[in-house]
């Protein structure tokens, strides 16, 4: 059994669009969503092109996971909470 981690651009009303996607596509046990960083990590015994092709195919962008990603989630996290707690109007 593998495990494959995916960067998808989606809202949080993607998260279901994404699960119906990946539960049709055989050889895939678990899907788990963190759709706050954008990350999809499928456990099964599938290719990842398959995933991605699966993905594509309902119009979600879909590409491997990097750890520029996270930092890239992060940086957007933060910066997003410092816009929200200081006002200085």
């Amino acid at each position: 059994m593998e495990s494959t981690e995916l960067k998808v651009e989606m809202v949080a009303l993607h998260e279901k669009r994404v699960r119906k996607c990946l539960s049709k596509v055989k050889g895939i046990e678990r899907v788990e969503v963190e759709a706050s960083l954008q990350k999809v990590v499928v456990t099964g015994c599938v290719n990842r092109s398959k995933i991605l092709k699966a993905l594509r195919r309902v119009g979600l962008r879909a590409e491997p996971w990097s750890p520029h990603n996270e930092l890239l989630s992060a940086y957007a996290t933060s910066s997003l909470m410092f816009n929200n707690s200081y006002a200085f109007f």
